[in-house]
């Protein structure tokens, strides 16, 4: 790179610093949100567990892009125990206030462990979900559908790659 592009980088680079620096914190934590999920479940000898929390930083009032953790625990009784946990990236479009279409990157470890009565062997992969979704959206909920696009019937955690979902962001 010649030394005048450089000093031209270097000029435009020390600009956008000094500009976010003279963002306040209080503005940047005013613009995120936090919710995600949460999820218990006890019957015929199964137990399963979920939570997922997120965060989100909204740049206005289209768009938004956050980060979240997902932690599951399922066990069925002289069958199997499973871990699932990972993390996801989302971004959120509001092409007008009630619709929200959504883009989310779910990358997973999945630890399958099975009774040794059963003679099957224990699993451990990753799996990663990309999934596209739209969404009614009102206050702090959105309640939609998304799909997998990634979706592998063999591999994935989910049984089928159209999930329905509801988010809580506040």
């Amino acid at each position: 790179m010649p030394v005048t592009k450089l000093s031209f980088f270097m000029l435009i680079l020390c600009g956008c610093t000094a500009v976010f620096a003279q963002q306040s914190n209080a503005r940047f934590w005013d613009s995120v949100r936090f919710g995600g999920g949460l999820g218990v479940g006890f019957g015929n000898g199964t137990t399963a567990i979920s939570l997922s929390p997120s965060a989100l930083y909204q740049f206005d009032d289209q768009f938004a892009l956050g980060v979240g953790l997902n932690g599951s625990y399922l066990s069925r009784s002289d069958e199997y125990n499973s871990w699932i946990l990972g993390g996801s990236i989302i971004g959120l479009f509001n092409p007008v206030r009630q619709l929200q279409l959504s883009a989310e990157l779910e990358p997973v470890h999945v630890d399958i462990n099975y009774d040794g009565r059963l003679a099957i062997e224990d699993e451990n992969y990753w799996y990663t979900a990309l999934f596209l979704g739209a969404g009614y959206r009102t206050g702090n909920v959105t309640f939609g559908i998304r799909y997998d696009v990634l979706y592998d019937e063999d591999e994935s955690i989910y049984a089928d790659p159209w999930l329905p979902f509801v988010r809580f962001y506040f």
